[in-house]
């Protein structure tokens, strides 16, 4: 059982574990329910539409690695709203990051809340942001957007949690090839998978 907060927690098979890549993953998550998306909106969203018909999970937690301006490498931040951040149609009135026409808000605001870990907002673009400006969220992916929007209109329970990287700066590139394999050894720790996080440690 998997405890997210003082209200939420879960079987472990019950859950499905949504990363991006399988280097994010390593050894903690061999023989949970996992889902390997690859990278971008697209990928993201097709795989997820496909597991959740075949797997019917009752919540699915979204584990990667992110960057941020905001946030500290090594940290590991609850993502509880999502903005759509490559999304621009002021051109036609529309607000910046609205996607026209979805009946959907800007920032979508969809999520658990973890106990002790603090709280981000993921902008979610198909390019790898090295010139984070915006004030709108403080943590860069290029899925989570995606993945909580189909868990919304399914109806089923999400967490997200970003395991920050870089720092979404033009160091990025670099920081992400050094920081990203010790993101799965952190998830396993916060989710309590111990005996697997600490046989890579």
């Amino acid at each position: 059982m998997i405890q997210i907060n003082q209200t939420a927690s879960f079987a472990v098979e019950d859950i499905l574990f949504c990363f991006a890549l399988e280097s994010e993953a390593a050894e903690v998550f061999k023989g949970h329910n996992v889902l390997f998306t690859g990278i971008g909106k697209v990928n993201a969203a097709y795989e997820l539409s496909k597991a959740i018909l075949n797997k019917k999970p009752a919540v699915i937690i979204n584990l990667g690695s992110a960057g941020s301006s905001s946030f500290q490498k090594g940290e590991v931040i609850c993502c509880t709203k999502f903005v759509q951040r490559d999304m621009d149609v002021r051109g036609l009135g529309f607000e910046l990051y609205e996607t026209p026409l979805s009946g959907l808000p800007p920032i979508l605001e969809y999520g658990l809340k973890m106990d002790n870990l603090p709280e981000g907002i993921c902008g979610t673009g198909d390019n790898f942001e090295m010139e984070h400006k915006s004030d709108l969220y403080n943590v860069v992916d290029m899925e989570a957007y995606a993945l909580a929007m189909i868990a919304m209109k399914e109806n089923i329970p999400f967490l997200s949690l970003k395991y920050i990287s870089d720092g979404a700066d033009d160091n990025a590139a670099e920081d992400w090839t050094i920081q990203v394999h010790k993101a799965a050894i952190a998830y396993g720790k916060i989710l309590g998978l111990i005996e697997e996080a600490e046989a890579i440690s």
